[in-house]
């Protein structure tokens, strides 16, 4: 896990010790309850490459949009939505799921 602030967008690094494929991994979390941004994705390879990580990996409880998912094509990155996000944790066991508050309308 990476600091609250100041981390350079990442949440979390992982690494592989298999000295074939193995290396650092980088992890990012965003909160959505609507599409996320290619920004959001375009941030996550630029950091990976910053970060000399041989795979980026985002998570959210929302869902990604066909650019995002077409941009993420052949780099390696992967995107891991809401509903993926929730079948992981059913295959080991877990009963889980996202609730997301909707944002209050400014009066």
């Amino acid at each position: 896990m990476t600091k609250a602030s100041r981390d350079g967008g990442i949440d979390a690094v992982a690494f592989d010790p298999d000295p074939i494929r193995g290396g650092k991994f980088i992890i990012q979390a965003k909160r959505y309850n609507h599409v996320v941004p290619i920004s959001a994705v375009r941030e996550v390879n630029g950091i990976m490459a910053y970060e000399g990580a041989i795979k980026g990996i985002l998570v959210t409880t929302s869902y990604y949009g066909n650019d995002s998912r077409e941009f993420a094509k052949g780099k390696p990155l992967t995107l891991l939505d809401g509903s993926n996000l929730i079948n992981m944790f059913k295959d080991y066991g877990y009963n889980v799921r996202i609730e997301l508050k909707k944002k209050e309308k400014a009066n």
